[in-house]
């Protein structure tokens, strides 16, 4: 049975392709990266606040500012604070033209540009309110922690989860589905190379799975479908987080000639929040094991070359 210890980092290894699967082991940087939230200002103008600090490797760092929450909590979509900073000893500090902030000990303390203290903002780890959801009765489930046997290809790690690039064996036309996934911590990768992979309905229409942590939410980032539409909001949380997508998908029509006559369309929800409303499906995705077709299809799950792990499955 493969081992998630065998992806964890190796000193000569490509940094690129480094990829930390338990907390335990993720290093410094991984502390400190995350989400972090709460109340800046005076009396009168007391604002809610939140902030993503994502991990580039080496004790360096991206962060998004976003007045009023974070996304999905708060944050109206508009205005973002982008900042960089870097670990000097046990603080990391971040600048920007609008003000700075320290990190340590999992606060994080916020001056003005004047260098005034306006506030302290404390690192949260936040959950989807559908993690863990229980299969409705009827419900196929396709992976509950205990056999991968359900997929072409199953793998399980040595701590019970599934492992990527499977294909279910059941085949599905219509249907709702609910997924958990857990993105590997890759610090020095950027781009599709950072915890890649890809839930495709009925094998044609894929759903991204990215560590698109902090990012700015595109069609080939988390919660995006891919080439076709760039999610509402980007809910992607910091890696090594449980994820959520419950998906609600209606199949494309075809008449007894075998032309199309209805596009698919779906429906996602990203860590419980609708990024995806009722899109119309207009062509396959790029490389899809199937293409369109009235034949029903299965679940798959791409594998991208990274550790990207997967429990809870059920439709």
């Amino acid at each position: 049975m493969p081992s998630d210890a065998a992806q964890k980092s190796k000193p000569n290894a490509n940094r690129k392709k480094q990829a930390f699967t338990d907390a335990a082991s993720a290093g410094a940087d991984f502390v400190v990266q995350g989400e972090y939230t709460g109340e800046l200002g005076g009396a009168d103008d007391r604002q809610t606040w939140g902030v993503q600090v994502i991990a580039r490797g080496d004790g360096k760092f991206d962060a998004v500012g976003y007045p009023g929450g974070l996304p999905g909590e708060g944050w109206d979509g508009s205005e973002k604070i982008p900042v960089r900073g870097e670990t000097v000893g046990a603080v990391t500090r971040l600048t920007s033209d609008k003000g700075s902030a320290t990190i340590e000990n999992g606060v994080m303390t916020i001056r003005s540009s004047e260098g005034k203290e306006v506030g302290t903002l404390k690192r949260t780890i936040r959950k989807s309110p559908t993690l863990g959801k229980k299969p409705p009765k009827g419900a196929v489930v396709l992976f509950d922690g205990t056999s991968a046997d359900n997929f072409k290809g199953g793998r399980l790690t040595d701590d019970g989860l599934l492992m990527e690039g499977v294909t279910s064996k059941q085949t599905f036309g219509s249907f709702r589905l609910h997924l958990e996934f857990r993105l590997p911590f890759m610090p020095f990768a950027g781009g599709q190379g950072r915890g890649n992979s890809g839930c495709y309905m009925q094998g044609r229409y894929e759903v991204q799975i990215l560590d698109s942590f902090g990012l700015e939410g595109k069609n080939n980032e988390a919660g995006g479908i891919y080439t076709i539409s760039d999610p509402r909001v980007n809910m992607c949380f910091p890696p090594l987080s449980w994820q959520t997508y419950d998906v609600k998908y209606t199949a494309a029509k075809f008449d007894q000639a075998g032309k199309k006559t209805a596009d698919a369309r779906m429906t996602v929800e990203h860590n419980g929040v609708v990024v995806q409303d009722d899109v119309k499906l207009t062509h396959r995705t790029t490389a899809s094991p199937l293409k369109e077709g009235p034949e029903d299809g299965p679940i798959h799950l791409q594998n991208h070359g990274n550790p990207v792990r997967f429990r809870n499955i059920w439709v």
